[in-house]
């Protein structure tokens, strides 16, 4: 989901974000204050077939958790999405990143972003293309009055599809408490519909000796078990634990996110997460949280994660101090209330602790402004950035023609909880037109991927939002479009397009038809196509006629072709 869409009041957002930054972690377990009993509310389903899920509420996802539920559709688009209760229609948008997107207000507090439709129904899908002409754009958006498009239970108001980043047919449904902005898992509203009596498995151990306070297995880096391993696991000193588990429901191979997460030591809770509800603003502390699947069970000092709680005085990081077997027992459970449990054992063994060593101009910590001044870099990390203290393993190489240095801030990607801004000089100025550099990261095997960023004054500056490698490159090479299957588009009365760029994207496109604007867009953003359904309305039949793309990319390279057809 793009920032652009944010549904919340700018205000809001702005408050969150100044109290995370002032308070440091949310250690201690405490009463949420949220809207509407969910008891309050009903709401009947959105489809008129049986309910399978194919993603649930809250499932790890990169940089975000994933905000609704996803209901299968039986591989099939066009199926009928009904209101869930009385309310109105309140926002209406198409978009490259959820396809078509209908909001429904309803008057029992809680609002709905339906995604990836095929199409939208009635005077709606009539005024949204009129725009899109108007506009002369795919991507648009249309506020109605709250009375516009009053809707009724049950009522059809849109047809579900694959469109948008959508990796097969089905309806993503998030659902939004209107008297918070949180984001809520819908499912409890849809429980007695639900067919599930499977608990959640889990797959995956990890600890996490704490950077010059903990050692595991004599080593003070993070290691990973099998569940019920014969390995013996021994530690000592401060310690994190985490677990990768998932969930399953009758009947389908998918596999969920896990409800709520428990961790007991030697029978006291020392941690425990609730995947129920966040804010948009928080879908970045799930960089802090988990390690690639793997959900950890203690707090990060600078995440302010609500759904995490931490009951034993430490943030839910272990003191292993005594050479005596420490006993961890995982509790697992799924909004149904089918539960596992994992259970394994730590002992204790006196091991030498060794402490960080580091240079001062290269320890960041978490609850400070930090800055970073080297030969040809500058960088800074304001205060609420980092999730927790990070002594930096930097370097920096000069790789021969290159037109910048090559920095590496740190040897592995940490993640910032908003963008700072980073400025790299360039070693070689060698372009008349400025705005052909870019700034790249770098991938662990070399590979480069564009950041963007403007030229200033002998420097690139640019926002990153990632502790990671980063240099200047050069984008001069125009884009390519590439018709596919030409021969069949008077057919079909279907357009279908493929742009190519290799390094810094498709920025836009704009296609014509016998001169004239045409509805070109990109249904489907896994396969990028760009497609024009002809419409007799604007496109005169019965002829032969001539088609102009013209693509630009990220650096402002551009494309222009022309394509012929008979219709």
């Amino acid at each position: 989901m793009n920032c652009k869409n944010i549904k919340y009041p700018i205000l809001f957002s702005f408050l969150f974000f100044a109290g995370s930054i002032q308070g440091g972690y949310a250690q201690e377990a405490s009463e949420v204050e949220t809207g509407p009993d969910i008891e309050q509310a009903s709401f009947t389903p959105p489809f008129d077939f049986p309910i399978v899920f194919s993603g649930n509420f809250g499932e790890i996802r990169s940089n975000h958790f994933h905000g609704g539920l996803d209901f299968k559709t039986g591989g099939a688009i066009g199926k009928p999405v009904h209101a869930l209760a009385d309310g109105h229609i309140s926002r209406i948008r198409v978009t490259h990143g959820s396809g078509y997107v209908l909001d429904v207000d309803y008057d029992n507090g809680y609002s709905t972003i339906n995604r990836h439709l095929s199409a939208f129904v009635g005077d709606i899908a009539r005024r949204v293309k009129d725009l899109q002409y108007e506009q002369e754009s795919w991507e648009v958006e249309i506020i109605p009055e709250p009375g516009e498009y009053p809707v009724k239970a049950g009522q059809v108001i849109a047809l579900s599809g694959n469109t948008g980043y959508s990796f097969g047919p089905h309806l993503h449904l998030d659902m939004i408490e209107s008297a918070t902005g949180d984001y809520v898992d819908p499912l409890p509203f849809f429980m007695e519909k639900v067919k599930d009596n499977i608990a959640p498995r889990a797959e995956g151990i990890i600890l996490f000796p704490q950077p010059g306070k903990g050692v595991v297995n004599g080593k003070q880096i993070h290691r990973t078990f099998p569940v019920n391993s014969t390995q013996p696991i021994t530690a000592w000193g401060l310690i994190g634990a985490g677990i990768r588990a998932y969930d399953h429901m009758d009947g389908v191979g998918n596999r969920y996110g896990v409800h709520t997460v428990i961790l007991e030591v030697d029978g006291e809770e020392v941690f425990r997460s609730v995947v129920d509800r966040f804010a948009y603003e928080e879908n970045r502390y799930i960089n802090s949280w988990t390690h690639g699947q793997y959900m950890k069970s203690f707090i990060e000092p600078g995440n302010r994660l609500r759904m995490l709680h931490a009951s034993n005085g430490n943030r839910g990081l272990v003191e292993i101090n005594e050479e005596r077997p420490y006993r961890f027992v995982y509790t697992l459970s799924d909004a149904l209330g089918n539960t596992s449990k994992v259970r394994f054992t730590v002992q204790g063994k006196n091991t030498e602790i060794h402490p960080v060593e580091h240079r001062e101009k290269y320890a960041f910590k978490w609850d400070r402004t930090n800055y970073l001044q080297e030969p040809g870099l500058e960088l800074v990390v304001p205060r609420g950035m980092l999730y927790d203290d990070v002594w930096l393993d930097y370097s920096v190489r000069a790789d021969s023609g290159d037109v910048a240095f090559t920095y590496q801030l740190h040897n592995k990607r940490v993640p910032l909880h908003g963008a700072c801004e980073m400025r790299i000089g360039l070693r070689r100025d060698r372009l008349e037109d400025k705005s052909k550099y870019y700034v790249a990261g770098v991938t662990a095997r070399g590979g480069k991927y564009s950041i963007g960023g403007t030229y200033e004054d002998g420097f690139m500056k640019v926002r990153i939002r990632d502790l990671g490698t980063y240099t200047v490159a050069v984008d001069t090479v125009p884009p390519e479009i590439i018709p596919l299957n030409p021969g069949q588009w008077g057919r079909t009365g279907r357009i279908t397009l493929k742009a190519k760029d290799k390094e810094t994207g498709i920025n836009s496109y704009r296609g014509t038809i016998d001169g004239k604007y045409a509805l070109f867009g990109k249904p489907n953003s896994i396969s990028g196509n760009l497609v024009c359904e002809l419409d007799p309305k604007h496109v005169k039949k019965g002829g032969r006629h001539t088609v102009e793309m013209t693509v630009t990319d990220g650096r402002g390279n551009r494309t222009t072709e022309e394509f012929h057809f008979v219709w």
